[in-house]
């Protein structure tokens, strides 16, 4: 309860402020709406905003659990396997150098328009967040664990189930929960660069006919949506590694 006072405070003084921008320098509407006109904005076309952001958050959950999923399987394929970690290893860190926004257009001539584009876009955000995290944790097992399961004579198969993952569940944890910030802009980058729809697509047609307000009430509907996966995930990480 405390969390959501504090979050309705800092809505209202950020509101505030932005208003008393918009009065102080006498920004006209195409420039930047008041906060006021961009909740006008956002109740008058509910519907339309509502209908663009189901397929962003299609895109979203899928492309975070497929990338979450992948992210899993590879730490332990690199924690495993020291040729994976030698060679994929510098590949994975290197990948992270490239901008996903530079490789969308390229993503969007080999999947097409449609949600495939997107969704591989958000599993190229949230991939190496979930990767690295729990290869940490992988990695960070405490050593006494292993030395005595190894004199108990239990298998490669039921240490890594049995102890590994259940040591790096928290680090895990951390990596979702970045992945959940990552997930929705990789789907609206996507969107961005080739869509037919969705809020990364409503906010480039409302950009582009200087719609502005109508850009803010999707960046706005973008960011609850974002919140509110965070949260979703904090929640579950919480109740499943209670332990943490």
């Amino acid at each position: 309860m405390k969390l959501a006072y504090r979050s309705i405070i800092i809505i209202l003084v950020i509101a505030l402020v932005w208003q008393l921008l918009v009065w102080g320098f006498q920004l006209p509407d195409y420039i930047l709406p008041g906060p006021w006109l961009v909740v006008k904005t956002w109740i008058s076309h509910a519907g339309l905003i509502m209908q663009q952001a189901w397929p962003t958050v299609i895109e979203t959950f899928i492309g975070f659990i497929l990338g979450a999923l992948f992210g899993c399987v590879s730490a332990i394929i690199l924690i495993y396997f020291r040729p994976a970690r030698l060679w994929f290893m510098p590949i994975l860190i290197a990948s992270q150098a490239i901008p996903t926004f530079a490789i969308a257009p390229l993503l969007v001539v080999w999947f097409g328009y449609g949600m495939a584009s997107k969704i591989i876009t958000t599993i190229i955000m949230i991939f190496f967040p979930v990767t690295s995290a729990f290869f940490d944790g992988l990695r960070s097992t405490n050593t006494e664990w292993l030395d005595l399961a190894k004199t108990m004579d239990a298998t490669r198969w039921r240490i890594l189930w049995r102890i590994r993952v259940p040591a790096a569940l928290p680090a895990l944890g951390s990596g979702l929960r970045v992945a959940s910030v990552f997930a929705p802009i990789g789907a609206v980058v996507g969107e961005w660069v080739g869509a037919s729809r969705g809020l990364g697509f409503l906010m480039l047609n409302a950009n582009a006919r200087m719609q502005i307000a109508l850009m803010f009430a999707a960046l706005f509907t973008l960011v609850i949506f974002a919140l509110c996966l965070y949260f979703f995930v904090d929640r579950l990480v919480k109740y499943f590694i209670f332990w943490e």
